[in-house]
């Protein structure tokens, strides 16, 4: 948030009260959004958003980059996802998503929902020119 806003850009925040109220809230944000609970919280970032991008982080980055991953895969938001690799962070990650692909437990053109990249500028370009494979989840399934 601080290099975006040095560099002359917007932020817009979302924290719930009982996070904001243990935690030293970022003070020079653009807009602060003060909500009742996480659901709320990431409701209200996946409505602001145009695009995701999971940098190095702990388990709610893990937890959100997979709801958010899970929402695109239901198809119930087209948005793109970006994963930032820095120094391999993610490789792991990445290996672990390329092992459920081989299962069966993940699809293919679900996992290519996800962009990888280990350059900040290489991300943003492609998150900004991706284009969503052209299926649908639900017709491969027997619905009977």
């Amino acid at each position: 948030a601080d290099e975006v806003l040095r560099n002359g850009g917007q932020v817009i925040g979302v924290i719930p009260k009982f996070l904001q109220q243990k935690e030293v809230g970022h003070d020079r944000l653009t807009t602060l959004h003060v909500v009742d609970s996480m659901h709320e919280r990431k409701q209200l970032m996946a409505e602001f958003s145009d695009a995701f991008i999971a940098m190095p982080g702990g388990l709610g980055t893990l937890e959100e980059l997979a709801e958010i991953s899970t929402w695109v895969q239901l198809e119930l938001m087209k948005k793109p996802i970006g994963v930032f690799n820095v120094n391999g962070f993610y490789d792991h990650l990445i290996s672990q998503l390329d092992h459920m692909c081989s299962e069966g437990f993940l699809r293919a053109e679900n996992k290519r929902n996800i962009i990888c990249k280990d350059v900040a500028k290489s991300l943003l370009e492609e998150l900004s020119n991706f284009e969503f494979n052209d299926y649908s989840i639900w017709g491969n399934f027997d619905q009977t």
